[in-house]
């Protein structure tokens, strides 16, 4: 089994963060969303997965790219890198990893995230992740016909024609059938407004034959902006056991852990109360501070503060009293 990630978009909604950081790197729990990503797949997977390719942009930086690949490699695959140099749609993202689409392939899009009860049959021509919603008009739909079978795509549609919305995380079982549709797109320039798109390549699929099934997730979460990201980090700790993630190196003086908390390595928590729903990321120190609901980066330092609801990036410092904060990496903010 493979896995392709295109993941090589600004993520705009959620600058500033995402001026410095791609967004599937931004920490979930003290894990980038993409690792997430990948390991909810898995969790879901009875097939071992052999290759992990990420699509990403030539800026993202070396860092980055090695982050990738121990990514991969944590989760027991060879990670490769593939570029996307122009933002020419999805079906164009997909094709970058041309060089492992083949067999069993699974293409996620690392801009959400997902919690499901099935697993994966990987015996089935394709499957589509969706999610029941209370408004599907926001959405792309599937219909389905009175076999359970994926009978047709809708995108965002003004009537009531279906309420399962496509998450964006697609299985096929014939990897080198997608890869042909999508070189038919592309050879003949067929673009929907300017794009190379994936709902056309499995429109095409579904005409020729492939018998498309939904895998319907339990939890659909939203990495969007600050506020649904922090609000996804909640969730991320409810779903986990071990509600107490605190690293051996880290040092705690005169404070008080309320859990769920994360504390990476050689944190500092000095005259502080922290959670809960709160992650530290490695190298930060807190003092004099009350936080909760919130994500802090990595070698940040915060000093009499009120923090709620909030996201710091990596070399923050800040002291004041704000309670509800989104500030990027390299910021200094002093409030007297």
């Amino acid at each position: 089994m493979n896995i392709i990630i295109p993941m090589a978009g600004m993520g705009k909604r959620l600058r500033p963060h995402t001026l410095t950081t791609p967004k599937p790197l931004i920490p979930i729990v003290g894990k980038p969303i993409v690792y997430w990503l990948v390991h909810d797949i898995v969790e879901v997977c009875d097939d071992q997965i052999e290759n992990i390719g990420f699509v990403i942009g030539r800026n993202f930086g070396e860092s980055v790219e090695k982050e990738l690949l121990i990514i991969a490699e944590n989760l027991g695959a060879k990670g490769y890198l593939f570029y996307q140099d122009e933002p020419l749609g999805t079906a164009h993202a997909i094709y970058c990893a041309s060089e492992i689409l083949t067999g069993k392939t699974i293409v996620a899009f690392a801009d959400t995230l997902f919690k499901a009860n099935f697993k994966l049959d990987s015996e089935q021509d394709g499957i589509i992740w969706v999610h029941q919603v209370e408004d599907p008009s926001a959405f792309g739909v599937v219909k389905l016909n009175s076999n359970g079978e994926i009978d047709d795509f809708v995108e965002k549609p003004t009537d009531f024609v279906s309420d399962l919305a496509i998450i964006g995380i697609y299985y096929f079982k014939d990897g080198k059938s997608l890869k042909n549709e999508i070189e038919v797109l592309m050879d003949n320039k067929i673009k929907d407004d300017g794009e190379y798109q994936l709902t056309r390549v499995l429109e095409t699929l579904k005409e020729k034959g492939t018998v498309f099934v939904t895998g319907k997730v339990d939890d659909w979460l939203d990495c969007g902006n600050k506020q649904a990201t922090v609000e996804t980090h909640r969730a991320y700790f409810n779903f986990m056991d071990d509600k107490r993630l605190i690293s051996k190196s880290s040092k705690t003086t005169n404070s008080v852990l309320i859990e769920p908390v994360y504390l990476g390595e050689h944190v500092v928590i000095d005259n502080a109360v922290i959670g809960p729903y709160v992650s530290v990321g490695e190298n930060s120190k807190i003092s004099e501070s009350r936080i909760q609901n919130s994500i802090i980066q990595n070698d940040s330092h915060i000093k009499n503060a009120n923090l709620a609801n909030s996201m710091l990036g990596n070399f923050v410092t800040f002291e004041g009293k704000a309670t509800d904060l989104s500030v990027g990496d390299y910021n200094t903010i002093s409030q007297f």
